[in-house]
């Protein structure tokens, strides 16, 4: 099993900067593409930005030029980051961690909430 654990949430004002982590632990080497995923209230949960072994990202377009997502896997920490910039009131959601063993720069089920691992999720809350 994997265990995936998110911080870095909190509340900002519109046009501030917020970077989130989360850490990987468990059966890691099982592990190869990460992502983020968000969920507004009232909304379903959407794909924010993956990132596979091989570094290839993928954005959603809202989020596209002012959210990088990068990942550390030296030392087996297999953490993964959400830099987020430009931060808009709509951005106001939880943001979930994923992880999954696929391969490839990137799979389609990805966009159906389609990762094998997931976290609890970290609040951010974007103030205008």
């Amino acid at each position: 099993q994997v265990q995936l654990v998110e911080s870095g949430g909190g509340l900002v004002q519109a046009g501030g900067s917020l970077r989130l982590s989360c850490a990987a632990s468990g059966s890691i080497v099982s592990i190869n593409a990460m992502g983020w995923y968000r969920q507004a209230p009232g909304k379903q949960r959407e794909l924010v930005a993956t990132i596979s072994s091989g570094g290839d990202t993928n954005y959603s377009d809202s989020v596209k030029d002012r959210f990088t997502i990068s990942r550390d896997k030296d030392n087996a920490k297999n953490t993964v980051y959400l830099q987020m910039n430009s931060l808009k009131p709509e951005d106001t959601a939880v943001y979930y961690c994923a992880a999954d063993g696929s391969l490839g720069p990137f799979r389609s089920s990805w966009y159906f909430d389609g990762m094998d691992y997931w976290g609890k999720g970290t609040q951010v809350t974007v103030s205008s």
